[in-house]
């Protein structure tokens, strides 16, 4: 199975979700609308999307003009049922290609935040694997709203976390691709002024000690969604 990683930025990639994909004996194509080229092959031909996150934001349209094209291509995936998971900016935008709110969240998350799974997660492919509560990696300033008829299956005290939308698309808010080497680099070249206000003194420090276990509950994560995309790959 082929699966594209869909990055907007080139210290926003795969991360551990790349390193399961190609551990699962698929190969891992990335591309971004950004670079007006082509993807490496037709998009109709890959089993499963990944969608990650970026600087910019889900409502700046008018600054990368390549968000309304993204847009088009998510509400294709979704008619398709082409099974997909949007990763923070790629929740958002998600949530967006499904007509929801997203929006500047009135408490950014910058930082571990503990997130809380609901009840809809009992049953679901991925996240029934994941434990009840977790630290999550947390690096945004935007949320959103539930699309219509989506299942919310995690949410931290300020919002919400993540959702599936029908059987094949689902969203999270936190980041568990990143790696320890991302988040070094995120600190070095892509804090703003905005960040700084929001950032923990000790974030570096407390990563360190954290991202092991992180990295595993991650790999789950994903290991999960790719089985789901198997599934639907398989042959009748």
């Amino acid at each position: 199975m082929d699966v594209l990683a869909v990055i907007h930025g080139e210290r926003v990639r795969a991360g551990v979700f790349g390193e399961v994909v190609e551990e699962r004996g698929h190969r891992l194509d990335e591309w971004s609308l950004a670079w007006e080229t082509p993807p490496p092959q037709a998009l109709d031909a890959y089993g499963a999307v990944l969608v990650f996150g970026g600087a910019m934001h889900a409502d700046q349209a008018d600054r990368h003009p390549w968000l309304r094209e993204e847009n088009l291509f998510l509400q294709r995936l979704l008619v398709q049922h082409t099974p997909l998971l949007g990763v923070c900016l790629g929740a958002q935008l998600l949530a967006k290609a499904a007509v929801a709110p997203v929006y500047r969240a009135e408490r950014p998350e910058v930082g571990w935040f503990e997130v809380e799974l609901t009840s809809e997660s009992a049953d679901d492919p991925i996240f029934s694997r994941l434990p009840e509560r977790f630290e999550a990696f947390q690096w945004h300033y935007y949320t959103y709203d539930l699309p219509g008829g989506a299942l919310e299956l995690a949410r931290s005290s300020r919002c919400t976390q993540a959702f599936r939308l029908g059987d094949s698309a689902w969203g999270i808010q936190f980041h568990a691709e990143v790696t320890l080497g991302q988040v070094e680099s995120w600190l070095e070249h892509e804090v703003e002024d905005e960040d700084r206000e929001h950032l923990p003194a000790d974030l570096l420090e407390t990563t360190r000690d954290r991202i092991e276990q992180w990295n595993e509950l991650g790999r789950t994560l994903c290991g999960s969604f790719v089985e789901a995309a198997e599934r639907v790959a398989a042959p009748v």
